[in-house]
């Protein structure tokens, strides 16, 4: 009898020390290199696109059009990365992330400087359009990087870790963005080709295979995942319908129509513009820090919400926008939205499809890219029919109705240290 009972103590003892070294070992677990070496290519990519992005909307008015043109320079832009959406996620599926991620890099370090030398809309226009092919192809293997070389347990943070690299660089960008517009429509394009080409050298140099072969979660089979088989899964079609939206709003209203709505409407300067773009990277960067840890304690849900309210509120402060003021503010709140929202789906694909799933991520990106097509035509157009503070309203309404998904889906955030 005392054998019997010391034999049900230690099993007990042993479980319990167990349940302590499971719980303990997320805390405790590293991230890979290959995520830091991700995030410091990102950050070069962000340094080079936050110059250009107030630099855009300017210089395709400097030839003569309206809000509505203006838009197509975005969308052709996402139509050629939606377009080879496809191609991108079968040639990291093929060739591996590390050449497509240098290919991409390259590709549109060459697009940015042809846009500089535009001479007319339409040349901007199409030079503007073949950047998305390497955009696409930068941003599939980037996310399938991510996606395959941490657990569960560290892709919150994984996330947020990259986001950040991207947010540092994209708070620096803006700000010495709205500074060379206001010297020369055109120098912005050209610093962010080179900085792209430093980019692309970062991640052939130091991406090695050996810090990619790593997978974690990766099931038999699992890398040949259709599409279809995908899109069953609802909160996979709710993270698409996440992505669509995130870049209707960040593209399609803060990136295109925004920065005229400024100038124009509050009378201010261009490097107020960027210097407002500089004000939402900070707080992105800033609630990075605690975004990724949300993420993976309290679940992708949570981040939703956080995230919905946030972009409804700063849609709703710009229609009521009457200064400078209110657009910092408006501002502010867009990288709240952006930090909790950008890291919520990617991390509900990346629950779903951890390894390699080059045909699901490229799909989940064409979604975004679908929101940046439709997002600059729709709000472009509104707001040379109507005004701007209509599409702002428009576009807090259509971010309103996606709590339809956000209630439905079930939390994709799986493990003993969540509390259901």
């Amino acid at each position: 009898m005392r054998r019997r009972f010391a034999q049900v103590q230690l099993r007990n003892t042993l479980r319990k020390k167990l349940q302590v070294n499971q719980s303990a070992k997320p805390a405790k677990a590293k991230l890979p290199n290959a995520v830091y070496i991700t995030s410091v290519v990102g950050f070069f990519v962000a340094v080079g696109y936050g110059l250009i992005v107030p630099a855009i909307p300017l210089f395709a008015n400097s030839f003569g059009v309206n809000n509505t043109a203006i838009g197509f320079i975005v969308s052709t832009f996402a139509f050629a990365r939606f377009s080879t959406g496809p191609i991108a996620g079968k040639a990291v599926e093929k060739f591996g992330e590390r050449l497509v991620l240098g290919f991409g890099l390259f590709g549109v370090s060459l697009s940015s400087f042809l846009s500089g030398l535009a001479q007319n809309y339409w040349q901007l226009l199409i030079f503007r359009s073949l950047g998305g092919i390497g955009s696409m192809a930068f941003s599939v293997s980037a996310s399938a990087i991510l996606m395959r070389v941490v657990s569960n347990d560290l892709r919150g943070r994984a996330q947020a870790t990259y986001n950040a690299g991207f947010l540092i660089g994209g708070m620096a960008g803006p700000a010495f963005g709205g500074i060379l517009t206001a010297i020369s429509l055109r120098i912005p394009f050209f610093v962010y080709a080179a900085t792209l080409l430093i980019a692309g050298g970062v991640a052939l140099v130091y991406l090695h295979e050996e810090n990619l072969t790593h997978r974690h979660n990766d099931p038999k089979g699992f890398s040949s995942i259709t599409f279809r088989q995908a899109f069953k899964q609802f909160p996979y079609r709710a993270a698409l319908i996440f992505s669509f939206l995130t870049n209707w709003v960040i593209f399609g209203l803060r990136n295109s129509i925004l920065p005229l709505f400024v100038r124009d409407q509050l009378n201010s300067t261009t490097a107020v513009v960027g210097f407002g773009f500089t004000v939402s990277a900070i707080i992105q960067g800033l609630s990075l820090y605690f975004v990724g840890k949300l993420s993976d304690t309290k679940g992708r849900k949570f981040l939703l919400y956080v995230g919905w309210l946030s972009i409804i509120s700063a849609d709703l402060v710009l229609a009521a926008a009457s200064s400078s003021h209110f657009y910092y503010i408006s501002m502010a709140i867009f990288g709240i939205g952006a930090a909790f929202m950008g890291t919520a789906h990617a991390n509900i694909v990346g629950d779903l499809f951890s390894g390699r799933a080059g045909k699901p991520i490229a799909a989940w990106q064409m979604a975004g890219d679908a929101g940046m097509i439709v997002g600059p035509i729709v709000l472009g157009a509104i707001a040379d029919t109507h005004s701007y503070r209509a599409a702002f309203l428009t576009s807090a309404i259509f971010f309103a109705l996606s709590i339809y998904f956000i209630t439905k889906m079930k939390e994709t955030r799986v493990s003993s240290g969540l509390s259901k």
